[in-house]
């Protein structure tokens, strides 16, 4: 089975006080619909709108208002409305396109997808995909409104048709550059029914044919990327529109360029026209121009032609359409702009360049192509004033109209001896005066967010929008926190920012004008945050030093009413099942037996000693999540009602096992600290007292080791094991049927999960997982998807095996999401959008989108393109495995005013979790130096009210009262973690140096010299012993995995081996 492409979830944060009704970034596309009158929008922030216009601006095709100099024709017009607008895209729309009789709109973005929307349809539902590139698709074509398929270019090299009835890609055309591949990137696009014309970074126009693909021919003239292509009707003449400052018409029977038009000093960015042989056409580049060129009845020769400048706008136009008497504008605001249309009829011309067209009608042997116009009648009682012949561009460098201007503005020669093709030296062409200087209206746009810095605790990002307003954010909560008003985002940032550290579990995107949070499954469980920080509305109990991972928090709620979904659908499939056993047991009540004879539950063990009450073990508890206790490195595993290889209790081994916690010194207990690397194929005999002597033949010993130890040391029982298996039937596996984790169940006081003995980095015991393959394949195995509709069909196979193998037994749930105390309740808002991508080659592709409402609806979706990754947090409330990231250091008492803590061998190097506190670390110091057996003070597992008081009664000081820690000499406070010790404090790459330091609240006396001299046999003993915990002398130090609490605080020194 071919690699899955790895699988994102974004969710996209509310604006504050967002309404409909414009964009809130720079706008890239513009198309109309002249029979409707409604202008359609695509902008950066991946919205398209839809505005109705003014019908009589537009009725008519030919009617350009001519230039008048009243402001009554400018509020004679009724104002653009808004209609409709949907968030089609997550990412920039680069383009539009009108097909099936102005019905759908077409557009092309950035985040690799073809969308078709059809704003006027009765249901006018969300846009459809119709098709996806592998990397931004830069421009959309159709030959005209009856055909049923539309173009599409991108920056993948690739151009595709695509079926509008949602038939798929029906056409793919290889356009990768000749010499150089990249440069094949498709920036514009124009398509008849006979010819398809593209164009790029390569500077080359290529022709296809779109029935068949195959390349026609390619002109080659252009200098730099082109931008804009447009085809007449007959096919027979190309227009492109080139950075290189020029536009060129091409002859496609001819087969080479024609013309080169110059009016333009900038790139040239957009071409539009509505004339079918492209005799008025409109053009703008980066500066802002707006070039409106006529070359009607030139007979070719379009030197003989009208370019005049319309207007100038304060950005680079991205994208110009006209109709009727109005010209539009996209730029890189939010806005747009409305102009009014120019008439280039001979009435609305200088004198002196109505003599020039005069003279050469004389000198043309054919008849004058230039139709006599009346003089113009009176507009609104104003006549129409002449257009200034400083708005009057030069249309090429051969052309000889209009001449060029001295500085003082006095017309030069009109140089009509020119002969041939001879190129005229460039004139210099001063104050160019556009004819409209101001919009005649603007379709206002909406404020954006352009800016933004993530803070240190990484739950809190700072944003500025385009009106300058900075506004702070929680990403955890998805609403804004407060609004700073018009202030520099570099000036707010200090006054609120925090001294901390926290591991990388999100991007921030706000390219589209929104604030769009990334999670990634390779990281985004890597950040955690103590329960302590948090306010929450509700009162919820957690236990101490409980951290709360921020990426599982977040997509509990996220998909909240998809779990609830889930969770429905599991019981009716289960009530289907445990129908017949349940009607079976309503018979029987019906009709009781008269002896009734109660089988052991399943997990309940005989004791060999007469008296002694039976012990639970594999009874239906809720798992343990991650956070609730210290487990294996896959936190969270649904059980079934009887695992596979769980260890058979004795009578004695919870009281032994609670004996250990309370009586063994904070070495054998868990925590970070660990003493090295171990093999996990190492015997790990159960660790004692100094005091005590070693019974590892003794039975009750042996009877305390954990189930990890025995399976791995004893190869009789092991032996017996794999007997007693032989006579069982198969019990259920894991939900996800490939390894069976051996987990450490005792009850009598003592929590879920490992024993006292075992250490901290102790890994899972797993069975041979080739074994268990072999076993499997051999058995046809189900193949379940690789999505999260794989989690499920995987949870229901169990549930069948289950009622296969025990149909006497009610098949419980193995829907097990996390609790409020492992992921407190968030109420997010409704309208939050959530999101699934699949990365690709040029970006990440949009597989599902809707809201934290609407993601119950839509779980049929979402269970065929969700990640499988997904399904196991939200249902089965697993994380992807990962060792934690440790920091190490060193601790110097302060000026050696309190005994030493440096091993045996001198090695006093150790480290943590990065998460570790500062608090933990004064609890490590303060149980090596200080003698009395107060360790447990402020400790999980125990407090210094249990563990007896101090002297007469007192109840004794915890470390933290009486100690204090230093790095660089500067006091740490007790809640900072090591992560953000070395970020902030340390700065360094090299281990941390750290000093520990009494505050006179207690004295710590020196140990006696005879117990420091024992002190390396001890050692010795204790390294013999092998075992393995989190603070490690040493580095590679195996680490815990994910939902790793703080226990007791150990190292690699052996029991009883501190100062005291």
């Amino acid at each position: 089975m071919a690699k899955k492409a790895r699988q994102r979830i974004s969710y996209v944060l509310e604006l504050p006080n967002s309404s409909p009704g414009g964009h809130r970034l720079g706008v890239n596309g513009l198309t109309i619909d002249r029979d409707n009158s409604i202008l359609y929008s695509g902008g950066r922030d991946g919205v398209v709108c839809a505005w109705d216009i003014d019908r009589d601006l537009v009725s008519s095709v030919k009617s350009h208002s001519a230039v008048t100099d009243t402001s009554l024709s400018r509020t004679a017009s009724k104002p653009t409305r808004f209609r409709a607008q949907t968030q089609a895209h997550t990412h920039w729309i680069n383009d539009l396109a009108l097909a099936q009789q102005h019905n759908a709109v077409v557009s092309a973005s950035s985040d690799l997808l073809v969308k078709l929307w059809r704003p006027r349809g009765s249901d006018s539902k969300e846009p459809a995909t119709i098709g996806q590139h592998a990397d931004y698709v830069k421009c959309v074509a159709t030959p005209d409104q009856n055909t049923g398929w539309v173009a599409s270019g991108g920056l993948d090299r690739k151009i595709y048709l695509w079926d509008l009835a949602g038939g798929g890609k029906t056409l793919e055309i290889d356009v990768s550059g000749e010499e150089i591949t990249e440069k094949g990137s498709v920036y514009a696009l124009s398509v008849t029914h006979s010819i398809l014309a593209s164009g790029g970074p390569e500077s080359i126009v290529r022709l296809w044919d779109p029935k068949t693909g195959k390349r026609i021919t390619k002109f080659v003239g252009h200098t730099d990327n082109i931008r804009s292509v447009l085809v007449n009707q007959s096919g027979d003449m190309v227009m492109t529109a080139s950075s290189d400052q020029t536009v060129k018409v091409w002859s496609v029977t001819a087969g080479r360029c024609m013309h080169t038009l110059t009016m333009h000093n900038d790139s040239v960015w957009s071409l539009y026209s509505e004339e079918p042989d492209l005799g008025i056409f409109y053009s703008s580049d980066r500066s802002g121009l707006v070039v409106k060129t006529d070359v009607r009845g030139t007979f070719g020769e379009l030197d003989d032609g009208l370019s005049v400048a319309v207007a100038q706008e304060n950005d680079g136009v991205s994208k110009v359409v006209a109709a009727g008497d109005c010209i539009w504008t996209a730029t890189s605001r939010s806005s747009i702009n409305r102009w009014r249309n120019v008439d280039t009829t001979v009435a609305e011309l200088p004198n002196t360049y109505k003599q020039h067209r005069a003279s050469i009608a004389s000198t043309r042997s054919r008849e004058s192509f230039l139709p006599s116009a009346p003089s113009p009648p009176p507009v609104n009682g104003s006549l129409k004033r002449e257009i200034s012949a400083k708005s009057i561009l030069r249309i090429s460098n051969t052309a000889s109209f209009p001449p060029s201007l001295n500085r003082d503005g006095d017309e030069s020669t009109l140089g009509h001896g020119r002969k041939g093709s001879e190129v005229l030296p460039d004139p210099v062409t001063f104050g160019v005066e556009p004819i409209h200087q101001l919009p005649e209206e603007t379709i206002e746009g909406q404020f954006g967010l352009v800016k933004h810095r993530l803070l240190n605790d990484r739950r809190r990002v700072l944003t500025l929008d385009t009106a300058g307003d900075v506004l702070l954010w929680d990403l955890i909560r998805c609403q804004p926190i407060k609004s700073f008003g018009k202030k520099h985002l570099e000036d707010v940032e200090p006054e609120i920012n925090t001294l901390e550290a926290v591991a990388p579990w999100c991007s921030i995107d706000t390219s589209s004008g929104n604030l769009t949070v990334v999670l990634e499954p390779f990281n985004c469980f890597d950040a955690e945050m103590y329960a302590d920080e948090l306010t929450l509305e509700e009162a919820v109990e957690f236990r101490e030093d409980q951290r709360i991972n921020l990426g599982k928090w977040v997509l509990r709620y996220l998909f909240a009413n998809l779990i609830d979904e889930e969770i429905r659908r599991d019981e009716a499939y289960r009530q289907k099942l445990n129908e017949p056993l349940e009607k079976k047991i309503t018979v029987g009540r019906l009709n009781p037996p008269l002896v009734i004879s109660i089988p052991p539950p399943p997990g309940w063990v005989a004791s060999d000693t007469p008296g002694t009450t039976p012990r639970a073990n594999g009874m239906h508890y809720p798992p343990m999540t991650p956070g609730m206790a210290i487990l294996s490195a896959t936190p969270g595993s649904p059980m079934a009602p009887v695992l596979e290889g769980l260890p058979t209790p004795t009578p004695h081994t919870p009281l032994d096992k609670r004996l250990s916690q309370v009586s063994r010194p904070s070495v054998e207990r868990e925590d970070y600290f660990s003493d090295a690397i171990h093999s996990p194929d190492t015997p790990k005999p159960a660790q004692t007292p100094a005091v005590e002597t070693r019974q590892s033949e003794d039975k009750t010993a042996a009877a305390a080791k954990t189930p990890n130890e025995n399976g791995k040391g004893d190869k009789e029982k092991e032996k017996d094991a794999k007997d007693k298996d032989k006579d069982k039937d198969k019990a259920p596996s894991t939900p996800f049927g490939k390894k069976k984790f051996r987990m450490n169940m005792s009850f009598g006081g003592m929590k879920l999960g490992r024993s006292a003995s075992t250490t901290a980095a102790e890994k899972p015991a797993v069975v041979d997982e080739r074994a268990e393959e072999s076993e499997s394949s051999s058995n046809h195995e189900k193949e379940f998807e690789d999505n999260f509709l794989g989690v499920i069909q995987r949870m229901r196979n169990e549930y069948d095996k289950q009622l296969a193998e025990s149909p006497e037994s009610i098949v419980e749930t193995r829907v097990t999401p996390s609790l409020p105390n492992d992921t407190p309740v968030l109420k997010l808002p409704a309208g939050t959008k959530v999101i699934i991508q699949e990365e690709t080659s040029g970006g990440s592709a949009e597989l599902y989108r809707g809201t934290v409402a609407t993601a119950g609806l839509d779980a049929d979706v979402i269970e065929k393109r969700g990640p499988q990754w997904l399904a196991e947090v939200l249902l089965l409330n697993t994380v992807p495995p990962k060792d934690p990231v440790k920091v190490s250091f060193v601790l110097h008492p302060w000026r050696d005013e309190l005994p030493p803590i440096t091993a045996a061998d001198g090695n006093n190097r150790l480290n943590a979790n990065r998460m570790l506190r500062v608090k933990k670390i004064l609890a490590y110091v303060a149980e090596r130096i200080d003698p009395q057996p107060m360790g447990l003070a402020g400790e999980e597992g125990g407090d210094a009210e249990k563990d007896g008081g101090g002297e007469d009664g007192e109840i004794p000081l915890r470390p933290e009262e009486y100690l204090e820690l230093y790095c660089n000499d500067q006091l740490l406070p007790i809640t900072m973690s090591l992560a953000t010790l070395r970020a902030h404090v340390w700065k360094g790459g090299n281990d941390i140096v750290l000093h520990y330091k009494a505050n006179g609240r207690k004295e710590i006396p020196f140990p006696p010299k005879e117990r420091r001299s024992g002190e390396e046999g001890v050692h010795v003993v204790g390294r013999g012993s092998n075992e393995e915990d989190a603070l490690s002398s040493t580095t590679g130090t195996p680490g815990l995995g994910h939902g790793d609490q703080q226990g007791p605080v150990q190292d690699q020194r052996p029991a009883g081996g501190g100062g005291g």
